[in-house]
């Protein structure tokens, strides 16, 4: 079964096409309330950790080498990509992030993760 996943800025206007919106940061985005989020869920838990966050500093030659630690991260947190899954199952997800890049970034890393274990 293949998962209805989306991937937008969380500085972006939320729209019903949204389906579930999920925030994938592990820090809250500057300058965005809450009430305007929309979020269905911040689940900060999933976010790479600081230390590989860090190390990222979305740079793109690092980029092949995040998804892949990423990815290891993801396989060590099935709590977190258990709750995720669970979410999908009911129908489209918006994965949420807060970062200017948009190719390079955590939650379209995990957009990649989720659709390659479908």
């Amino acid at each position: 079964m293949a998962f209805d996943i989306a991937v937008k800025r969380v500085y972006e206007a939320p729209a019903k096409a949204d389906g579930q919106r999920v925030l994938v940061d592990r820090i809250w985005p500057r300058g965005i309330a809450k009430k305007d989020a929309a979020l269905t869920l911040w689940l900060k838990e999933i976010a790479p950790s600081d230390e590989l966050r860090k190390w990222f500093g979305h740079q793109p030659e690092r980029w092949a080498e995040f998804r892949k630690r990423y990815s290891a991260e993801l396989d060590g947190n099935g709590e977190a990509v258990a709750q995720l899954r669970a979410l999908l199952g009911k129908g489209k997800v918006t994965l949420l992030y807060g970062a200017h890049d948009e190719a390079h970034n955590n939650a379209v890393a995990l957009a990649a993760y989720l659709r390659a274990q479908a």
